[in-house]
């Protein structure tokens, strides 16, 4: 039986890739399918958990919400469950790479589409680099445990010296900028391999942060709760900006669905199951960290390592700062995984140039995508503080949010009967409470963010007119046109 019939293809900057082609072409790409729920589960969970906990908690905790950085996770929890039922709906029923790139370009136009993926494809790469640096910041803790100094000029970014380091002192933050490169290196060994690699982290990971609650709220003081909002209602909101990036590694991991086995079945359940399991360990972390220190004496950098040692286990501190790089990789996986595999697909409907999109002859990977987003990375990573680097995540996101909460609600109603695995509960609320929850959340953005955004913006504004729009598959004067994306070449 055939699927219902798609949305037209529409005109102009505004065209659509009709959906019934594209199931029928989901077998096709360049990609190879080795994915199982597993994987895609662990992926999910790699990159949700990761910075969040072992950074961003600590940080926010100590200048921005208090004790009630519980609230912000729970906050920005709520808006990415309300946009994951949505991702899960389109996971289901257009199992192709992109994630919300794809979904926008085939309900919106392709002019949605376009800074969608132009967008995420900043987003992505900044939150590895971030997530480089917060790493970076634990592996300057376990070097302190192991008494081991380094020169001064590799481990942090200009700008970012600490007390007794003279000014100047920094140049870059190389193992930032390592790890980076390395994580581009892993993906580009195939993608069963690397899928092998970032599961076993990520069981070392859960293993780590339950070891972590289950220790930790032996040493909890209440006194610790007794203000509970120090920075008022505001800050807990604030916060919740801040930690965004920090619940919606499903986002990432869905751009995967040309590499699952069986992406229509096993798609929307990994997506599901990855943020119930992230926001149930987040929100017990958050609170065994605030009991454990008062909000004003939490490390922002390295939270929990720092506060087991100041109560005297500087073991645990150790094991914590060594899980903690191992596990926090499992973010620059997905995050990287997700930019390539976005890029990929831009390149393979024309919307940059083919180069971009090739794949490597016997691993099915897009190799120079990939080496392209991670050496970009590595030099924001290397270059830049991590309070910079940060201010180029999130907007994009919840950007990207409200484009999918928006198209899912329009093709329902368009095309209710086109064949759906995963369905999204409470049409039209959830979808609408993720979008206005996302533009809640963009308004407490500082101005920088917003600057760089426009940026950003105005150069995608730039190429899409220049390039992308005359050389799309979807442009019938391209004379290399062809009605839907299919196979893309090997190189």
């Amino acid at each position: 039986m055939s699927a219902p019939r798609s949305l037209g293809s529409g005109s102009g900057i505004f065209r659509r890739k009709p959906i019934d082609q594209i199931q029928e072409l989901s077998g096709g790409g360049g990609l190879q399918r080795t994915l199982g729920l597993r994987q895609l589960t662990a992926i999910g969970v790699g990159g949700i958990i990761g910075a969040g906990i072992f950074s961003l908690a600590g940080a926010v905790a100590n200048k921005t919400a208090g004790p009630a950085v519980l609230i912000s996770f729970l906050i920005a929890g709520i808006a990415s469950a309300a946009a994951a039922f949505s991702y899960a709906e389109f996971a289901g029923l257009i199992p192709r790479a992109g994630s919300a790139y794809t979904y926008g370009y085939t309900v919106l136009g392709e002019i949605v589409g376009w800074f969608i993926g132009w967008d995420l494809l900043l987003e992505y790469t900044a939150i590895v680099a971030v997530v480089a640096i917060g790493i970076s910041g634990y592996f300057n803790e376990l070097l302190g445990y192991l008494n081991i100094e380094l020169p001064t000029w590799m481990l942090g970014a200009p700008g970012t010296e600490k007390a007794g380091v003279e000014p100047g002192s920094y140049k870059i933050n190389l193992f930032a900028v390592l790890l980076c490169l390395l994580i581009a290196f892993i993906l580009n060994q195939g993608m069963k391999n690397a899928a092998r690699f970032e599961t076993l982290l990520v069981y070392l990971k859960v293993g780590l942060v339950l070891l972590v609650i289950v220790v930790g709220v032996f040493h909890i003081n209440t006194d610790n709760y007794s203000n509970f909002f120090p920075f008022g209602l505001s800050g807990a909101f604030t916060g919740a900006a801040t930690v965004f990036f920090a619940v919606f590694g499903y986002d990432a991991m869905s751009t995967a669905a040309e590499e699952s086995t069986d992406s229509q079945k096993h798609m929307p359940k990994a997506i599901i199951y990855s943020l119930a399991i992230s926001m149930v360990l987040y929100v017990l972390a958050c609170l065994v960290l605030t009991g454990m220190v008062n909000y004003k004496d939490i490390d922002s950098e390295a939270a929990f390592s720092s506060a087991f040692a100041g109560l005297g286990m500087k073991w645990l501190g150790l094991i914590i700062a060594v899980g903690a790089i191992i596990g926090i990789t499992t973010v620059l996986f997905t995050f990287l995984m997700g930019a390539s595999r976005v890029g990929y697909s831009m390149s393979r409907d024309g919307l940059l140039p083919k180069w971009f999109g090739k794949t490597h002859p016997v691993r099915k990977v897009p190799s120079r995508m990939t080496w392209v987003l991670g050496i970009a990375s590595a030099v924001i990573a290397g270059l830049l503080p991590i309070g910079e680097a940060a201010e180029l995540t999130n907007i994009g996101i919840l950007l990207a949010f409200v484009v999918v909460c928006i198209a899912v609600i329009v093709l329902r109603y368009k095309q209710p009967d086109l064949p759906r695995t995963f369905k999204t509960p409470g049409m039209p609320i959830v979808p609408i409470i993720g979008v206005v929850f996302s533009i809640w959340l963009i308004t407490f953005l500082n101005p920088e963010t917003w600057l760089r955004f426009a940026v950003w913006f105005g150069i995608g504004l730039i190429i899409y007119f220049a390039y992308s729009r005359r050389h799309s598959v979807m442009n019938a004067n391209n004379g290399d046109a062809k009605q839907v994306s299919g196979d893309d070449s090997t190189a």
